[in-house]
C-alpha cells in the first residue's frame, strides 16, 4: 500500500522500515494523514506474517515536532459547533473519541505482536516521542540536535498519546514528572542513563542497530504488560510513594499556583494511571485530557504561544512590498551591558559586529561581555571552543565612528538621555553608507521626537531590547511617524536573523511593553503605601501568574531607572501626569537611602555577596510605609486582580491609542517581554476570555475602590456594548501561503 507521508520497504529478513517524511514540510508533525497512515501501517505489519519487526524513522532532520496543534484547535472549534447542535454529551464524546483515536494508534504499536524500535534522529518531541516511547526498544544518533522531551504544558497542554503512563513505568516518578510538568527536552546521554533510550550510536549505523536489535530476538512485549512487573518508584500506597506524591502535589502547588489546569492533570494521570493496567490508565488520560484541551487557558496559550507567535517569527508583520535583507554588518554605538549584548547575540547569528564606545578602553570592555559569555557556554558544554572562537572573531571594538561607514544597520545603545543621544546621531549620520539603516534602542523615550535629529526620518526606527537580550526572546520594533517599509522590513529581517521574536509598535512614551508592566510595578507601590505588608504584596504577583513580585522586579530593573522615568514623564507632561507619593517613595529609596536594586545589591531587597545565600526583603521597608494593614483581612484574589487588570487595561489603552494594532502582539509581547501570566494567553487574552463585559465591569468596580488607573477606556466600553472581543474587532490579517 502507498502512503503519502510515510515510505515502507520490508527488507530480505522480513523488517519493515517505516521512513517518515511529510511532503513540503521541513518537520514531521503528527497531522490528521500522519495518523491515519501510522494506523494503517501498524495494522498491516501485524497482520503480514512475512514481516518479522517494523523500525520506525524520519527522513528529515528530526524525528518529529509533535502534534499539528492547528489540528486540536480545530477540534476545538467543532466541538462547540457540536455543543450547540447537539448537546454537551455528544460534544464530550466527539472530542474523547477524537483525542482517543492517536492514543489507541499508539498502543497499538505496543501490542501488535511484532517487535517495533524507533530508530530517533535528531528532535523527538511531544506525540513523537510518545510514538518512540510505545516502540519496544530505542536506538538514538549521536549528535548535538538530538533532544526527547514533552513540551505539551508550554501551551497549557499535556501529553495524550500515553506519555503520562509509559514516562512514569520506564523512570523514578519524581524524573518523569519533573520532564512532564516542566516539558524541557533533554540530551541522548541523559535519556540513556534514565534507561528511555537502548542505545547512542553515530547516525549511519542508526537503522542498521535498529534491525539487529530485532534480529537478535528483540521482544515484542512491553515490561508493563508482563506479569510480574513492578513500577521503577514501587506502587503509589507504598513508601516510596508515599515520599514522592504528598510533597510534589504540594510543591506543584507552590510553583503553578494551581494557574495551570493542564499541571495538575498531570500529576492526577501519573498518581491514578499508576494504580492502573496500561489500557486503563490510557482512558483515564484521554478522559483528562479531553477535558483539558478544552480549557480557556489550553485555547489561549495555543493561540498566543503557538499560532500566534509562528506567525510573528514567520514575518506576518513584514512589508510585503520590500525584497528581502540580511544585515552582514553591524554596528553598536554605546558598549555598556545593553550594547555589548546585542552585540553578541548578533555575532552569535554570523553578523559581523562593530562595538563602538567613548575610548578604547570601554569599548574592549563590551567585548569582554562576549568573551565572559563564550567562555561560560564553553565550560557547561553547550559550545565548542572552535564556535566561541568564531563568535569571538567576528566583534571588533573601537571609539572610532568611521567604523560604521560599511554597515547595514547601526543600533543606537547609549545611555537613556536625549541630549547624550542627539551628540551620537551628530556623530554617525554623516559617516552612514548609503542605504543604511540607524535603530535607537531606547526604552522609553519617543521615537518621534528622537528622529527629529534625523535628516532622512524613513531610515530612522526603533529596536527594543530587553534585559539580559541573552534570554530575552522579544524585541519591540518601534515605527515612527516617517519611518519607511524599508527600516522596518530591515529591522524585522534583522530580529529573525537573531533568532528573537518581534512585535511592530508605533511609537508612544514607554511604547507597549514598558507601558504595562510598569503599570504592575506601580500597583506593587500603591500596595505598600496602602500598608499591605512587603511578603505579601510579592507573594501575590506570583500568584497571580507573574514570573516575579513587583518589588523584586523593580530591583532588577533598578529603583533609579524608575524614579529617572517618573522624573522625565512629570518634566515633559507636568506634575499631574504621574503618582507623587510614588515618586517621593522612590526619592526616599534611591537618593536618601541609596538603595538602586540588585545593581548595587540593595532596594526593595537586601542581596548577598555572590553565592553567598539569598536575597531578602529589606527590613527597614515597612518603615516607609504610612499605615499597616491586617493581611488576614486583606482579599487575595482582588490583589491578584489588580495586579493583572492595571496591566490588561493599560494594553486595551495601546490599543486605543493604536500603538498596539495588531492583538497577536499585545498577547505575545506581554508573555515574552514581562511575563504576563502565560495561562491567560496574553493582556488582551486575558480581556477577551473573561468577556469584554465581564472585564469592565470588574475594571469599574476597581476604579471605585482605588481610583482612575483602572478606568476602562472608551474603546472597551463601546466593545463591551456590541460583545466584541478583540480578536474579532481587531482581526489579526491571514498570511499569505
Amino acid at each position: 500500500m502507498a502512503y503519502k507521508n510515510f515510505q515502507v520497504e520490508t527488507d530480505s529478513d522480513g523488517i519493515a522500515l517505516v521512513t517518515w517524511d511529510i511532503p513540503g514540510k521541513p518537520m514531521n508533525v503528527i497531522d490528521q494523514t500522519s495518523g491515519i497512515e501510522l494506523a494503517a501501517i501498524v495494522k498491516e505489519t501485524s497482520e503480514n506474517a512475512a514481516v518479522k519487526g517494523v523500525v520506525i524513522t524520519s527522513a528529515k532532520e528530526a524525528f518529529c515536532a509533535g502534534a499539528d496543534l492547528t489540528m486540536l484547535t480545530g477540534m476545538n472549534q467543532a466541538y462547540v459547533e457540536m455543543h450547540k447542535s447537539k448537546g454537551e454529551e455528544a460534544a464530550n464524546k466527539f472530542v474523547f473519541d477524537n483525542v482517543r483515536e492517536l492514543s489507541q494508534t499508539i498502543r497499538a504499536i505496543e501490542t501488535s505482536g511484532k517487535p517495533w524500535v524507533a530508530a530517533i534522529n535528531g528532535l523527538a518531541l511531544g506525540g513523537g516521542f510518545e510514538i518512540t516511547l510505545a516502540c519496544h526498544y530505542r536506538v538514538a544518533a549521536d549528535n548535538p540536535k538530538t533532544r526527547l522531551g514533552l513540551p505539551e504544558i508550554k501551551v497549557g497542554l499535556f501529553p495524550g498519546g500515553g506519555g503520562t503512563q509509559r514516562l512514569p513505568r520506564m523512570m523514578q516518578p519524581m524524573d518523569a514528572v519533573q520532564m512532564l510538568i516542566k516539558g524541557d527536552a533533554i540530551d541522548v546521554n541523559k535519556a540513556k542513563g534514565y534507561g528511555i533510550v537502548g542505545a547512542v550510536v553515530p547516525q549511519a549505523d542508526l537503522v542498521k542497530t535498529a534491525k539487529d536489535w530485532i534480529k537478535a530476538g528483540g521482544k515484542a512485549v512491553a515490561p508493563w504488560d508482563e506479569k510480574g512487573f513492578k513500577l521503577p518508584g514501587g506502587p503509589v500506597y507504598s513508601k516510596g510513594g508515599m515520599q514522592f506524591f504528598p510533597p510534589a502535589n504540594a510543591i506543584l502547588r507552590r510553583e503553578t499556583y494551581d494557574n495551570y489546569p493542564a499541571a495538575r492533570a498531570i500529576m492526577q494521570c501519573v498518581y491514578e494511571g499508576l494504580q492502573l493496567p496500561m489500557d486503563a490508565a490510557l482512558r483515564v488520560e484521554s478522559r483528562y485530557f479531553s477535558k483539558i484541551l478544552r480549557s480557556k487557558e489550553a485555547a489561549a496559550m495555543i493561540r498566543s504561544l503557538f499560532v500566534s507567535m509562528g506567525e510573528l517569527n514567520k514575518g506576518a508583520r513584514r512589508p510585503q512590498n520590500v525584497p528581502p535583507t540580511k544585515v552582514k554588518k553591524l554596528a553598536v554605538i554605546g558598549a555598556g551591558f545593553m550594547g555589548a549584548s546585542v552585540g553578541f547575540v548578533s555575532a552569535q547569528a554570523g553578523i559581523e559586529v562593530v562595538l563602538i564606545d567613548r575610548d578604547q578602553a570601554s569599548a574592549d570592555t563590551g567585548k569582554g561581555h562576549a568573551k565572559t559569555a563564550v567562555d561560560a557556554a564553553v565550560a557547561k558544554g553547550r559550545m565548542k571552543q572552535a564556535d566561541g572562537d568564531a563568535i569571538l572573531a567576528r566583534i571588533s571594538a573601537t571609539p572610532d565612528y568611521a567604523a560604521i561607514k560599511d554597515c547595514d544597520l547601526v543600533i543606537e545603545a547609549v545611555f537613556e538621555d536625549r541630549k547624550v543621544k542627539a551628540d551620537t546621531y551628530t556623530k554617525a549620520q554623516p559617516l552612514l553608507k548609503e542605504g543604511a539603516i540607524f535603530a535607537t534602542n531606547t526604552s522609553t523615550l519617543p521615537i518621534n521626537s528622537l528622529a527629529e535629529e534625523w535628516k532622512d526620518q524613513s531610515k530612522f526606527i526603533g529596536i527594543h531590547f530587553f534585559s539580559p537580550v541573552e534570554k530575552m526572546m522579544l524585541v519591540e520594533i518601534i515605527v515612527g511617524k516617517n519611518t519607511g517599509d524599508v527600516a522596518l522590513a530591515t529591522a524585522l529581517d534583522y530580529v529573525r536573523q537573531i533568532k528573537k521574536t518581534p512585535i511592530v509598535v508605533n511609537d508612544s512614551r514607554g511604547f507597549f511593553a514598558n507601558r504595562c508592566v510598569l503599570r504592575y510595578i506601580a500597583e506593587g507601590y500603591e500596595m505598600l503605601l496602602e500598608g499591605v505588608p512587603p511578603a505579601m504584596i510579592e507573594n501575590v504577583g506570583k500568584m497571580a501568574g507573574m514570573p516575579v513580585g513587583p518589588l523584586s522586579l523593580n530591583d532588577e530593573i533598578a529603583i533609579d531607572l524608575a524614579l529617572k522615568i517618573l522624573k522625565a514623564t512629570e518634566a515633559d507632561l507636568g506634575a499631574n501626569a504621574i503618582a507623587q507619593d510614588q515618586k517621593n517613595l522612590l526619592v526616599e529609596m534611591v537618593e536618601k537611602r541609596g538603595r538602586l536594586g540588585r545593581k548595587n545589591g540593595k532596594g526593595f531587597y537586601d542581596y548577598p555577596e555572590k553565592g553567598k545565600g539569598q536575597k531578602k526583603l529589606w527590613p527597614e521597608l515597612t518603615t516607609l510605609q504610612p499605615k499597616h494593614l491586617d493581611p488576614d483581612t486583606l482579599d487575595i484574589e482582588e490583589l491578584k486582580q489588580r495586579f493583572l487588570v492595571v496591566q490588561a487595561v493599560e494594553a486595551a489603552r495601546t490599543v486605543e491609542d493604536h500603538v498596539i494594532t495588531d492583538p497577536r502582539e499585545a498577547d505575545v509581547g506581554s508573555i515574552l517581554g514581562f511575563g504576563f501570566a502565560p495561562f491567560t494567553g496574553g493582556t488582551l487574552s486575558y480581556i477577551d476570555f473573561m468577556g469584554t463585559k465581564k472585564f469592565v465591569e470588574l475594571c469599574q468596580k476597581l476604579e471605585r475602590k482605588y481610583g482612575s488607573r483602572f478606568t476602562p477606556p472608551k474603546l472597551l466600553i463601546d466593545m463591551a456594548a456590541k460583545g466584541e472581543t478583540f480578536y474579532q474587532r481587531f482581526a489579526p490579517k491571514k498570511m499569505a501561503a
